[in-house]
């Protein structure tokens, strides 16, 4: 089974703490490309959420200018539930 990989820059968290002087990307990987879909469409919904979008291969960010933060659908469950962030 391919797995697939939602990219996003989370912007409310940039310059924070950790991420101080660096991009704040979240990487959340997916079992199926409907569940990519899912979880995009759900992080697009988001207004602290930018630059989404879904890969084929696990991506690599330099962390000398980026926090990533690699999650899974038991870390975040409710991001895999369609429409779960539109109000």
């Amino acid at each position: 089974m391919s797995k697939y990989y939602v990219t996003a820059t989370d912007i409310f968290l940039n310059g924070w703490e950790k991420a101080k002087g660096k991009i704040n990307k979240v990487v959340i990987e997916c079992n199926s490309f409907k569940e990519a879909e899912i979880v995009a469409e759900n992080a697009r919904s988001r207004g602290d959420m930018t630059r989404v979008n879904i890969a084929t291969k696990k991506p690599y960010y330099n962390k000398d200018n980026h926090l990533v933060s690699f999650k899974t659908k038991s870390d975040w469950p409710a991001w895999f539930e369609k429409d779960y962030f539109k109000y």
